[in-house]
């Protein structure tokens, strides 16, 4: 689309007024969006060769969809997309879709897209946006393979607040708080630590960490401590939602050498913010999703999250496109019309789309499976994605794989983990294709290349896929970490002998660090900067922890293998491998049992009421009473039990995405009066769980903690009871 509305812009290019008095005032209320949706990375190459990142599918909806999603529910009201590498694909899908301008659907009043030609880098987007002169005030800042369902309203009006009691105010970045193992969408191989004013809300300085560099520490100018609090923070989650005025365009514009957002602009703009003077904020939530689709590492992981509800109303039963018929069914399957599953075939936490067919004894679990899909007979899928019209023949196996769109998986076929086949592969019969191999029809210049037998086999079609950049590659480049579908550093020598924190003595003096304040809520984490010894170099996978344990636990609950007698060993060796933390066993825990509930209560399982759902997962397994108190709540002090409450708390509230909050709550009060009566939970823990103000955040936590005011008075009445009691015999 033409850029024929470039003249309506109100504050002109390095932050200076427009020269038409009012104009400013007039676009006061109108804000304004760019997305950028080109990364000019190579990190989902082979496959943004032929279809650019934002166009490819997460849980069957293109992830463009998601970005544009979040602009209209936040409203935004004019959007500008930058677009580099295959524009012309995603102009056509933008209007083809209801995204359109000449759409009535459209909630944007204009969506504009902006090309331009030698643009090299995100830097080179912005200085030319500054140059246009179309932004008129603030403005947010995005990416096209954002998923994001949280509200930006108090972000903006502090924002504003802020820019209206100092001018310089120019920037404030959306942080979505993680905790110490709490979320799996943290990027994996580098660490973003900032050090963050906590009483202005100010960031300070920015740097980021990983595990391939020498010094595992953050240098700091002692001047930007001198008359403040601080905080080290390495737990935020940010997936670079910015919200901006036209300043900070004309800062991109003032340094040509800045092409990142965060570790070029950002940390040069803090270093730097003697000269500049402008200050950047932080708006801090803890409540909500928000993350990007950065590599493949994530892609798996967000996808995961989409899968188990933690992005709602983006999720597939909320068919977010036009024509999806998204159901959900026993077992967290999600299903369109006309999917066909034969007899004999088992599917377990996974989505399915329109007119995909699946053969008999096939087993597909932890998997999303596209559209006009084939999958044959005797195929086990695990943990993997399948795009539309693939075809996965008889006796095939995919392990942890991506297959893209029109790829063929021949008979009796193995693709291993890791492994990345792209559009229009075709696997022979009985071809094995080793982990972390990628197939292709084009060569990293986007040339078609000639197939190679000895990887696809004598009737296949394609090649291996090797990029000529890797080889030349720094082998101290962190991006290397995230170059592959699974995240490893087994082949990496690191050593934690050098790693060092903020508060290290022997770095800097307490005088010269000036107060560092840990946050209340954890102590010990936020205080100074996570080392490499416990977040990375450790490789604790918390989502790969996650997801087996609990589809282990559900396995067993649900009587399809295994005893709790066994499980407790391989959940303790699971663990081990994984180092996991105790909070990651506690989730594990509560979601497993809390999701064999829900699935107790669904119309396909009987439609148990949820008192009876709770009895039932707790006490119909032999073991599960004991594997809950061993293992979830631990050595059964008072705090272990609200920790483990918490987490059941939590799992409850995940699902009233699921069932209605109502039946959400009375299953949690059902769960704690069960494990009351079990003596998995005290008195005491149950009571302190309810005063703990980690249970009473607004949203689904605080609408089922609600229903468990009945329950927590009969044990505090009882409680009264008993010490007049005690009193009496006194």
């Amino acid at each position: 689309m033409s850029q024929g509305k470039a003249s309506k812009g109100g504050a002109a290019a390095k932050g200076k007024k427009s020269s038409k008095p009012g104009s400013e005032e007039k676009r006061e209320d109108v804000l304004q969006a760019v997305l950028i949706a080109d990364s000019f990375q190579t990190r989902f190459h082979p496959f943004s060769l032929e279809k650019p990142r934002c166009l490819l599918p997460l849980a069957n909806t293109p992830l463009i969809e998601y970005s544009l999603e979040f602009l209209a529910m936040n409203g935004v009201q004019e959007v500008f997309i930058y677009c580099g590498n295959h524009h012309d694909q995603i102009e056509r899908y933008v209007h083809d879709s209801r995204w359109s301008p000449t759409s009535r659907s459209c909630p944007f009043s204009s969506l504009e897209f902006i090309r331009v030609a030698d643009a090299r880098s995100i830097g080179d987007f912005l200085r030319d946006l500054d140059k246009r002169n179309i932004i008129g005030g603030d403005f947010v800042l995005v990416h096209g393979d954002l998923i994001a369902n949280i509200s930006l309203e108090e972000a903006l009006a502090a924002h504003r607040a802020r820019r209206e009691a100092n001018r310089d105010s120019c920037m404030t970045m959306v942080l979505r708080e993680a905790g110490e193992d709490e979320h799996n969408t943290k990027t994996k191989g580098i660490t973003p630590a900032f050090i963050i004013d906590p009483n202005a809300k100010r960031c300070l300085h920015y740097e980021e960490i990983h595990p391939l560099q020498t010094d595992h520490y953050v240098t700091l100018d002692p001047s930007i401590l001198e008359n403040r609090e601080a905080e080290a923070r390495t737990d935020l989650i940010d997936a670079e939602i910015d919200i901006c005025t036209p300043d900070v365009l004309a800062l991109w514009s003032e340094s040509f050498d800045y092409e990142l957002p965060r570790a070029n602009f950002l940390h040069g703009v803090l270093k730097d913010w003697e000269l500049n003077g402008k200050m950047i904020h932080t708006e801090i939530v803890s409540e909500g999703y928000s993350a990007r689709v950065r590599n493949l590492q994530m892609y798996d992981a967000i996808s995961r999250d989409v899968l188990n509800g933690w992005t709602f109303p983006f999720a597939p039963e909320c068919n977010l496109l036009p024509g999806q018929t998204y159901h959900l069914y026993a077992n967290n399957v999600y299903r369109e019309d006309d999917v066909e599953i034969e007899d004999g075939s088992e599917v377990l936490d996974s989505v399915f789309g329109k007119d995909t067919h699946i053969g008999p004894g096939s087993t597909i679990r932890n998997s999303i499976v596209g559209r006009n899909c084939k999958i044959g007979s005797n195929v086990r899928i695990t943990d993997s994605f399948i795009w539309d019209d693939a075809t996965i023949n008889d006796g095939a196996v995919v392990e942890h794989a991506i297959i893209a769109e029109r790829a063929v998986v021949g008979r009796e076929a193995v693709v291993h983990e890791g492994s990345l086949v792209s559009f229009g592969i075709q696997l022979g019969e009985r071809m094995d294709v080793k982990s972390a191999t990628m197939l292709s029809l084009l060569s990293p210049r986007g040339q078609i290349v000639s197939s190679q037998p000895e990887f696809v086999g004598p009737e296949g079609k394609g090649a291996l896929f090797q990029d000529p950049e890797d080889d030349d590659a720094d082998p101290d480049d962190p991006s290397n970490l995230q170059k592959s579908l699974i995240y490893s550093i087994e082949d990496l020598d690191l050593s934690d002998s050098s790693v060092s924190t903020l508060a290290d003595d022997d770095y800097l003096s307490d005088e010269e660090l000036g107060p560092v304040s840990p946050s209340t809520s954890r102590p010990t984490s936020r205080s100074r900067l996570s080392s490499f010894a416990s977040d990375d170099s450790g490789a604790p996978n918390f989502s790969s922890f996650h997801s087996d344990a609990v589809h282990g636990l559900l396995d067993v609950l649900r009587g399809i293998s295994g005893n709790f007698e066994s499980e407790k060993l391989e959940f303790t060796s699971l663990r081990l491998a994984n180092n996991a933390s105790d909070a990651a066993m506690r989730k594990a825990v509560a979601t497993a049992f809390v999701r064999r509930a829900v699935e107790l209560m669904n119309a396909e399982n009987g439609a148990l009421e949820p008192s009876k759902a709770a009895k039932q997962v707790l006490t119909s397994r032999e073991g599960a009473t004991d594997f809950v108190s061993d293992v979830g709540v631990g050595d059964h002090s008072v705090q272990e039990q609200v920790e483990f409450a918490l987490s059941v708390q939590k799992a409850c509230a995940s699902s009233a995405k699921i069932v209605d909050v109502a039946k959400a709550g009375n299953l949690l009060a059902a769960m704690l009066q069960q494990m009351y009566d079990l003596d998995i939970l005290e008195e005491e823990g149950i009571l302190g769980w309810w005063e703990d103000d980690r249970g009473k955040e607004d949203g689904l936590m605080l609408g089922v903690r609600d229903k468990c005011q009945a329950l927590v008075e009969w044990l505090e009445n009882a409680d009264e009871e008993s010490d007049d009691e005690d009193d009496d015999d006194e």
